[in-house]
């Protein structure tokens, strides 16, 4: 059924990724990925567009996915993915919701699974857009640009590039996380200790 729909939305070009990338990141199971490569091959030469058309509109299915969580829960996903890939972003998501949201952006972890559990976990809705604009502007135009460059000869390369960028973009994202979050304890630090210094001398 999924390969009859993807070949249905195939016909009608970037507008077919436009809708499929909308749903990617509110129902749809199979990621807008496959659409890209398969348009990609079609037409290199579009292959950045067809990369910004699908990113623009992953972005704007992004708050749809979230008030799903919102209002159905966690129950949905189950229903229609592996209850897996599920338990696991869920636990991300507990341990740090900023790291599962970019971190996902890379995995085979469907990115819809982030944007319900976002609304089920009341993350707050403009940061789930800034940092899926991070993360999803390099899936889709790493992946735009293979093919912009390298013409159909990038669909060899794509298995492989896609692994390096999650070996390479994970540790980068977490190493990033990890200076932001000791730049904020730093600073709350520092506060703490003028606050302190001010009430004693008030005391005084």
């Amino acid at each position: 059924m999924f390969h009859d729909i993807l070949n249905f939305l195939k016909d009608f070009g970037a507008w077919g990724l436009f809708i499929h990338s909308f749903f990617d990141a509110i129902i749809f199971p199979v990621p807008a990925f496959f659409l890209q490569v398969s348009l990609s091959l079609i037409d290199p030469s579009s292959a950045l567009w067809l990369a910004t058309v699908g990113f623009i509109a992953c972005l704007m299915g992004t708050p749809f996915g979230y008030l799903i969580g919102k209002v159905l829960g966690k129950s949905l996903l189950y229903k229609i993915l592996k209850r897996e890939w599920v338990d696991k972003a869920t636990a991300m998501f507990k341990k740090n919701g900023e790291t599962a949201i970019l971190v996902g952006a890379f995995t085979p972890i469907p990115f819809k699974v982030f944007t319900i559990l976002s609304g089920c976990l009341n993350f707050p809705l403009w940061r789930l857009i800034a940092y899926a604009a991070i993360g999803r502007a390099i899936k889709f135009y790493v992946i735009g640009a293979l093919f912009y460059y390298y013409g159909r000869a990038a669909e060899s390369m794509v298995g492989k590039v896609s692994m390096y960028i999650f070996l390479i973009g994970v540790p980068i994202v977490l190493l990033a996380l990890w200076l932001r979050k000791r730049i904020m304890l730093k600073r709350a630090a520092k506060v703490e200790a003028a606050a302190k210094s001010q009430a004693d001398l008030s005391a005084e």
